[in-house]
């Protein structure tokens, strides 16, 4: 089955310009397009997309509150990936906070753009890691956010769990960790699936950036 596609943003042309790149792709599907924030819900209950591609700043409802209000309101949310103009900004900090899964910026090539489809579709590795650990030491409170530590306090990982987060927020996919830790594939899995469940965390992007701001992994 092919990953499937909803585009979001006000301007035409970068609609059309996402369109023509992932459409090329024989696994990727575009369901449907809109130009702001305040159509997404609807669209995404109709077509129910595996992923939305939604800019971050739109006229009248953002990506930031459009993203909370998909993962609030829809019974399982799509993925969202966060499509910007600027790397290091703080509405895409905040749309990551929100629940996205992951960001692009709009003058990637092509090849870029397919392969954070697919990633954010699979859910088994971080995107953009480096460009993550930056904006979390930019924006993230420095490790000094009061819930987010005692969040992870809470959570009470099992030391396994710990190495296995530190490894997400480096991150590397279910298959490297698998590697460095010499367990299986499904091991990471059950791993995986227990950091996010203890943290409350939707998805690893958000369990990365719970551990950036609680101070568990130093952004620097």
């Amino acid at each position: 089955m092919p990953v499937t596609v909803l585009l979001v943003d006000d301007e035409p042309l970068v609609r059309a310009g996402l369109r023509a790149v992932l459409e090329a792709q024989p696994d990727i599907e575009v369901v449907g397009e809109a130009a702001d924030g305040a159509a997404v819900i609807p669209l995404v209950r109709q077509l129910r997309p595996d992923v939305v591609a939604m800019d971050v700043r739109m006229p009248l409802l953002d990506g930031i509150e459009a993203t909370r209000a998909v993962l609030r309101t829809v019974s399982d949310p799509p993925k969202i990936l966060v499509v910007t103009t600027f790397e290091n900004d703080e509405y895409v900090y905040e749309a990551l906070r929100a629940g996205a899964d992951g960001f692009l910026l709009k003058r990637a090539r092509p090849a870029e753009i397919v392969h954070a489809v697919r990633l954010v579709a699979e859910g088994e590795s971080l995107l953009f890691p480096a460009s993550v650990r930056q904006l979390a030491a930019e924006y993230g409170d420095g490790g000094g956010n009061p819930a987010a530590r005692a969040a992870m306090e809470r959570a009470a990982l099992t030391e396994r769990e710990a190495e296995v987060l530190r490894l997400m927020a480096r991150g590397l996919s279910n298959a490297e960790i698998a590697a460095r830790l010499i367990v299986g594939t499904e091991t990471v899995k059950s791993h995986v699936s227990a950091v996010l469940a203890k943290l409350g965390a939707r998805d690893r992007t958000q369990a990365v950036i719970a551990a950036y701001e609680s101070g568990f992994v130093a952004p620097g």
